[in-house]
């Protein structure tokens, strides 16, 4: 039952702001920013509801699971398996939005700049590289993470 509350309160989270952002967009207003609230929120329920649905389900699925301290230690143990998938999830798409922001804006600089002037290729190569590399500190973070 405990669940299905979740679900039905998930399926509530996306579906009420869409028919607010709906009736903005019908009375000619902007529905962007309402829905990039929408997205975040939704996102960091999902978020929450996996870490706390999933940890209790992955302890109730163990060989035996007794009531006092050894159960509170599982449950923290599950817990913070949970939050450091998170952290490793977050480190990586952070930093390939970043990345990709970042790639978007030096490639379109660099490309206007090789227009006016072929002999800055190498140095608008780097720029790009560098920007590019944001993504790969992020992957790297993510597998110290999970190592550690």
């Amino acid at each position: 039952m405990n669940i299905l509350f979740a679900a039905f309160l998930l399926l509530f989270a996306v579906a009420l702001p869409l028919y607010f952002i709906y009736r903005r967009a019908k009375g000619g207003k902007r529905g962007k920013a309402p829905l990039l609230i929408n997205l975040f929120s939704f996102f960091g329920v999902i978020a929450f509801a996996s870490v706390y649905l999933f940890a209790r389900s992955a302890l109730a699925a163990g060989p035996s699971v007794s009531s006092g301290p050894a159960s509170s230690a599982a449950l923290a143990d599950g817990l913070q398996n949970g939050l450091t998938y998170i952290a490793a999830a977050l480190a990586v798409g952070l930093s390939g939005i970043g990345g990709g922001v970042a790639v978007a804006s030096s490639a379109s600089a660099a490309l206007g700049a090789l227009s006016e002037n072929d002999g800055i290729l190498g140095k608008a190569l780097i720029f790009v590289g560098m920007a590019e590399g944001v993504a790969l500190y992020g992957l790297l973070i993510a597998f110290m993470i999970l190592m550690g």
